[in-house]
């Protein structure tokens, strides 16, 4: 009787049969108007076919968003400050443990729900250009290098590595030249010459689909070069499909579909909008229907662009197939006990494995910006400390934006108290607001100060002033920021207190830069938090107290002025982040300090080698201090010597190694052609012959007073010209 049942089924639920057949079955099976209900976030079942409804749309930007309780790790910009890629490739793991078990949990109540599936649209692997975007905070970073490698490292936590199933399903955006404003990305054109566009906005993108694979990308909802993101035949055909052989899918961000005829007025109508989207290889829509429209017919658009003859039921079935290859690469389809990621149990969910996990990358991302004395560590016998600040004891200064609900979490005041315990006092004043010029908590703040030993003020901004277009509540700019100075009624908190005399430990939270001159200037020890997760009051504390050596980078530039950068609306990089800024900035990137120091010596580099071949150097990194502590050996290349027009310099690779007082490690690097490379005016990546100088320290070049923590040499490149596809 069973085995009469298993030749009645249809092919397409056959597990034995390779997914391309079982997906062409499908297919067949269905009426246009049913494929066209697939081609929306929310696609529908199709019940007479026992598929269940779906909705495309989950977010994991660090860690399980909008979906209920779920472990929040550092924001992204943190995770990027760690320059640790094993750790995020724990991280990550973590993530598509927890995302799993939500999706199966909430399948097995036959419900889909929105942030409950398992194709997710993270990581926002776009550049930071300009450090007034309010979205930066989701990135890795400015630069092209650091953000390729946590990219790739995300995408393939999160797709797995079983031969047959994919895990989840990583969705890098937004492609392409996406960085701002916020308040006119519905309608922008990103203007960008073709070597900018190879050289900096489209390494990250190439190297997720090329090297981890990634099965899905996130069109942009601005213009490059005058084709809408989400229409383009340059960038999703012509680069995306023919040049980097995707063959997932593409989804629209959401509402980019209607902005190609509503806001960028290249076509007239919905239906138009919609035929040139799929047309150009755009294979799902998130919330481009008509809101006008009833439920049920969001996909009116593109039965409208079929009927006028715009669009042909072939070009919808590609992307039908390219959709349901997904679906079936998930398992969605087999039996749960035949897909090994269906049996990952809910308990992983915000289980305390995960929270030491989420407090270990607090810990690592965390950044010494000064120190001065050695003022660090604190002793925990300290007899009193104050504790003042608008972001001392705050969630959102923890969590950023895209982010899950932690069932635990530990601000800072708490952190300070827990490491300190009932040996110490601990006063607390909020003193002011984060933006509002109220001064009436000054008065109790300074009182507290003259009383205690040492303050800790915790300044900064949060998600409300920085985030995407509409979530930033108190942005004056829908989510850019004016300038880069913390609000103005901090400062002067912050100067008042100064003006006591006592020591300050000054704590900033952001996600992005901040021109803290006065700090720089007059306070002893500054340390940038970020946005540090669910457990950022326990990792402060443990730096601050010395459980924990911090050796965090940044991943930007922090500027002294916004004077320092270029127009926002300019996407040319000249000016721009470490590689192109002229000027002396408030703290370089790459930059970081330790409670112990490490000398660089023994730099082996070979004199010569040829344009098609690798080549290895190495270095001994020793921790001469008295603290056991990590480091962060960073690889900065310059090949102006080869072309004027080359970067002053690039990261082209680095490594975070641990090493105890007196310990000495031999750390290797292999630069390949492709590390070697340049790019010329019309964006092709060449290997020139010529000779490149070469930095390895602690820090970016150039900016370093300690001899100890950097080392020069030179490379020389021989053979002929080498073009890198």
């Amino acid at each position: 009787m069973n085995q009469n049942n298993e030749k009645k089924k249809p092919l397409y639920l056959d597990y034995n049969q390779p997914i391309e057949k079982r997906v062409d079955d499908l297919i067949s099976r269905l009426s246009l108007d049913e494929k066209l209900t697939q081609l929306i976030n929310d696609a529908e079942g199709i019940e007479r076919l026992n598929i269940p409804k779906y909705n495309w749309w989950s977010e994991c930007l660090h860690g399980v968003g909008f979906a209920g309780k779920a472990t929040v790790f550092p924001q992204a910009i943190g995770l990027a400050a760690t320059w640790n890629i094993k750790l995020m490739s724990k991280v990550v793991n973590a993530i598509s443990d927890e995302a799993r078990a939500k999706h199966h949990k909430s399948f097995r109540k036959n419900k889909s729900k929105w942030f409950r599936g398992l194709t997710f649209w993270s990581p926002n692997i776009n550049i930071f250009r300009d450090p007034r975007w309010g979205r930066g905070q989701e990135t890795y970073g400015e630069d092209p290098y650091l953000t390729s490698r946590m990219g790739v490292t995300f995408c393939k936590g999160l797709q797995g590595d079983h031969t047959k199933y994919l895990k989840l399903v990583a969705t890098p955006k937004h492609y392409a030249v996406h960085s701002g404003l916020e308040s006119e990305r519905h309608r922008f054109n990103a203007v960008v010459g073709k070597k900018d566009l190879w050289e900096t906005y489209l390494p990250a993108f190439k190297a997720c689909i090329q090297e981890a694979k990634a099965f899905s990308i996130m069109g942009a909802y601005n213009r490059t070069n005058g084709e809408a993101c989400c229409a383009s035949n340059t960038l999703l055909e012509e680069i995306l499909r023919k040049k980097w052989d995707f063959k997932g899918y593409v989804v629209s961000d959401c509402g980019a579909i209607a902005d190609i005829f509503r806001h960028h007025k290249m076509v007239e109508t919905g239906g138009e909008a919609a035929a040139m989207a799929i047309n150009a290889g755009c294979d799902l829509f998130c919330r481009s229907i008509d809101p006008s429209v009833k439920k049920g017919k969001r996909w009116q658009w593109i039965k409208e662009a079929v009927e006028k003859g715009l669009l042909t039921e072939e070009t919808v079935d590609k992307s039908v197939k390219r959709l349901f290859t997904a679906r079936f690469l998930l398992g969605m389809f087999d039996p749960p006990e035949m897909v090994p990621y269906a049996q990952i149990p809910f308990e992983v969910n915000d289980c305390e494995e995960h929270r030491a996990l989420a407090t270990q990358a607090a810990r690592e991302s965390i950044v010494l910006l000064k120190n001065e004395g050695d003022f660090l560590p604190l002793d925990k016998n300290i007899k009193s400390i104050a504790v003042i600040g608008p972001s001392a004891d705050g969630l959102d200064v923890l969590v950023g934006n895209y982010h899950g609900d932690p069932s635990e979490y530990t601000t800072f005041l708490q952190g300070i108290k827990n490491k300190l315990g009932a040996n110490s006092d601990v006063y607390y004043a909020k003193g002011c607001d984060l933006l509002d010029k109220i001064t009436d908590g000054f008065s109790e703040a300074i009182e507290i100060v003259k009383k205690t030993d040492v303050v800790i003020v915790v300044l900064g901004i949060s998600a409300q002033f920085e985030s995407e277009e509409g979530a930033g509540q108190r942005s004056e700019a829908k989510g850019d920021r004016i300038d880069l100075n913390l609000p103005k009624v901090q400062e002067e908190l912050l100067k008042e207190i100064h003006a006591t005399g006592k020591p300050i430990i000054l704590v900033l939270t952001s996600g992005s830069a901040l021109s803290v001159n006065f700090a720089k200037e007059n306070i002893p020890v500054i340390l940038e938090v970020w946005y540090p997760g669910e457990e950022g009051g326990t990792a402060l504390a443990d730096i601050i107290f010395g459980d924990y050596n911090p050796a965090g980078r940044l991943p930007v530039t922090f500027y002294k002025s916004i004077d320092q950068v270029p127009d926002f609306r300019n996407y040319n990089m000249e000016g721009r982040t470490y590689r192109y800024f002229k000027g002396e900035p408030l703290y370089s990137f790459g930059y970081g300090l330790s409670f112990t120091k490490f000398k660089y010596s023994n730099l082996k580099i070979p004199n010569k080698t040829k344009t098609d071949k690798a080549t290895t150097l190495s270095v001994d990194v020793e921790n001469i201090g008295k603290y056991l502590g990590d480091e962060v050996i960073q690889v900065y290349l310059s090949k102006r010597a080869i072309s004027s027009n080359a970067p002053i310099r690039e990261l082209q690779g680095f490594e975070r190694i641990t090493l105890q007082v007196g310990e000495k490690k031999t750390v290797s690097f292999t630069l390949t052609p492709k590390n070697l490379s340049l790019f010329d005016k019309n964006g092709n990546q060449i290997v020139k012959p010529g000779k490149i100088s070469i930095s390895i320290g602690g820090c970016q070049p150039g900016f370093s007073k300690d001899n100890n923590n950097i080392i020069e040499g030179s490379l020389e490149i021989v053979g002929d010209i080498l073009e890198i596809e």
